[in-house]
C-alpha cells in the first residue's frame, strides 16, 4: 500500500510541497482570515494517517498530492503556485483533529481546509472552518449531518450521505439475499447514520431488523457479535465497519463459517478493505463510491495510469476522493476569480465537475443549497479476482445515478445560513 511513501516517521506536521512555475498575479486577502502568503495558496489536509483508518486516508492524501501536480502544472490557482500541508488527524482522536484544523489555519494560514475520514472528526473540523471562515472540503467523511442537519455555507463534501448509500444498495441486497437483516455496526458518526439508512430503505422495501450491535472503533475480536448474529437467524449480516475493522470482521465471519450459512454483504465497501482480505472473504454485496475499472469512460484510464505510476496500485475510491476535493478547491477559486470564502462558495453553488475531474458516466455536481456533491454509485459483489487483473475485486451490476437515490433538500435537513 505505497508504502515507500511514508516510509519516514511522521513528525508533528508532515509538509508535503509541489512546485511549478510560479505566477506573478497579486490577489485579495481572502474572507476573515487576512495574513496570507502572497505567493502561495495553501491547502491544509487533517486527515488519518495513523490508525484504523490509515490506509484510506493515505489514499486520500495520494489523490490530493496528484491533483496538486496537476493543478500547478497548469498554472496554480489563480496564477499562484499551490503547497498542500499534511497533518495527521488520528483516527479516532477529535481533539486532535480540532488541535490540527485550528494550527493550519491559524499558524499555516491556509486558504484552504481539507479533511476527514471519520466522520465524527469531519463535523468538528467543520465548526472550526466555519468558525474561521475558510472554504472547507470534506473528501470521506460521510454521515449525514456534514451535509444536513449542520450544514454550513462552507463546508462542502465529495462522498456521499450514509443515506444516499443505503438507497442505492438495498434493492440489490433485499431482492437477492433476503429482508431479515441484521446489524453489525461502528460505534460512531458514520455507523449510526448508515444503519438508520440502511434500516429506513430496507423497511420501505418490506424488510426488517431482527438484531444488531454496535462495536467499538478499533475492535479486534468480533466473535461475541457473530455468535449474535448467527443465533438470530438473519436472511442477511450487514457488516458495517470500515478501515482495518472490516478486514477482521470478514476474516472472522468466513473462519466461523457463516458465509455458508447466511449471506455477508453490508452497505460501503472499500477497495482499501478487500486488498486485505483473503480471496475467499471477498464476498458479498456492497456499493462502491467510485472504482477504477470504468471500459470507455473518458480520463478514468489517464487517471488510473497517473496513479499506478506514482504507486505501483490502482486508484481507490479514497484515491479519487481527495483528487476531486483538491480540484475542487481550484474550481472554486477560479469560479469566483478570488480566494474569499463566501464568493467562492457562492461560485461553486450547482458546479458541475469537468469530466476529467469526475471520472464517471455522469454528471456530478454540487447541489445548491446543501454544498453535497452528487455522484454515481457502484453497486455489484466482492470478487476473489476479476477479469481486469489482480486488482479488479469487485464486479460491477449496476452504476446508480447519485440523483436517483438522494433525499431531496428538505429531507436532508440542511437549512443553510449565509454571513451577512
Amino acid at each position: 500500500m505505497t508504502e515507500e511513501i511514508f516510509s519516514k516517521k511522521l513528525d508533528r506536521r508532515t509538509v508535503i510541497k509541489t512546485a511549478a512555475l510560479a505566477g506573478a498575479a497579486q490577489i485579495a486577502s481572502p474572507f476573515v482570515i487576512t495574513a496570507r502568503a502572497a505567493d502561495v495558496v495553501k491547502i491544509g489536509l487533517d486527515n488519518p494517517l495513523t490508525g484504523t483508518f490509515a490506509a484510506v486516508g493515505k489514499n486520500e492524501l495520494i489523490g490530493c498530492q496528484l491533483a496538486v501536480e496537476q493543478i500547478n502544472a497548469k498554472g496554480g490557482i489563480l496564477g499562484r503556485k499551490v503547497d498542500l500541508l499534511v497533518e495527521d488527524s488520528t483516527s479516532g482522536d477529535a481533539g486532535t483533529a480540532v488541535q490540527k484544523a485550528r494550527k493550519l489555519i491559524d499558524r499555516d494560514k491556509v486558504n484552504f481546509l481539507l479533511g476527514n475520514v471519520n466522520s465524527a472528526l469531519a463535523l468538528a473540523m467543520a465548526q472550526v472552518s466555519n468558525e474561521k471562515g475558510v472554504f472547507h472540503v470534506v473528501p470521506g467523511g460521510h454521515t449525514d449531518a456534514v451535509t444536513g442537519a449542520t450544514c454550513h455555507w462552507n463546508v462542502f463534501r465529495v462522498c456521499n450521505p450514509t443515506q444516499t448509500e443505503a438507497n442505492a444498495v438495498t434493492p440489490s441486497l433485499i431482492k437477492n439475499m433476503g429482508k431479515k437483516w441484521y446489524y453489525i455496526t461502528p460505534d460512531y458518526a458514520f455507523g449510526h447514520t448508515l444503519q438508520a439508512g440502511l434500516e429506513k430503505a430496507c423497511a420501505k422495501a418490506g424488510g426488517t431488523k431482527v438484531g444488531g450491535d454496535l462495536t467499538p472503533l478499533g475492535t479486534t475480536d468480533f466473535s461475541s457479535y457473530l455468535i449474535k448474529a448467527q443465533a438470530a437467524k438473519p436472511d442477511v449480516i450487514i457488516m458495517l465497519p470500515q478501515g482495518d475493522d472490516m478486514i477482521n470482521l470478514m476474516k472472522q465471519a468466513v473462519q466461523f463459517g457463516l458465509d455458508k450459512k447466511i449471506h455477508l454483504a453490508g452497505g460501503q465497501q472499500e477497495l482499501e478493505a478487500l486488498e486485505g482480505l483473503p480471496p475467499e472473504a471477498r464476498i458479498g454485496t456492497w456499493v462502491f463510491e467510485w472504482y477504477w475499472n470504468q471500459p470507455g469512460v473518458a480520463h478514468v484510464a489517464d487517471f488510473v495510469a497517473a496513479i499506478k505510476k506514482k504507486t505501483g496500485r490502482v486508484p481507490t475510491a479514497r484515491t479519487w476522493f481527495g483528487f476531486a476535493a483538491t480540484w475542487s478547491c481550484k474550481l472554486a477559486a477560479e469560479n469566483a476569480k478570488s480566494l474569499e470564502a463566501v464568493k467562492m462558495a457562492k461560485a461553486f453553488q450547482g458546479f458541475k465537475l469537468p469530466p476529467e475531474i469526475a471520472l464517471m458516466p455522469d454528471t456530478a455536481f454540487y447541489r445548491e443549497g446543501q454544498n453535497q456533491l452528487i455522484p454515481n454509485l457502484w453497486v455489484g459483489n466482492a470478487q476473489g479476482k476479476g477479469s481486469a487483473g489482480p486488482d479488479d475485486l469487485f464486479h460491477v451490476t449496476q452504476v446508480v445515478k447519485g440523483a436517483d437515490v438522494s433525499e431531496t433538500l428538505q429531507e436532508t435537513g440542511c437549512k443553510m445560513t449565509w454571513p451577512a
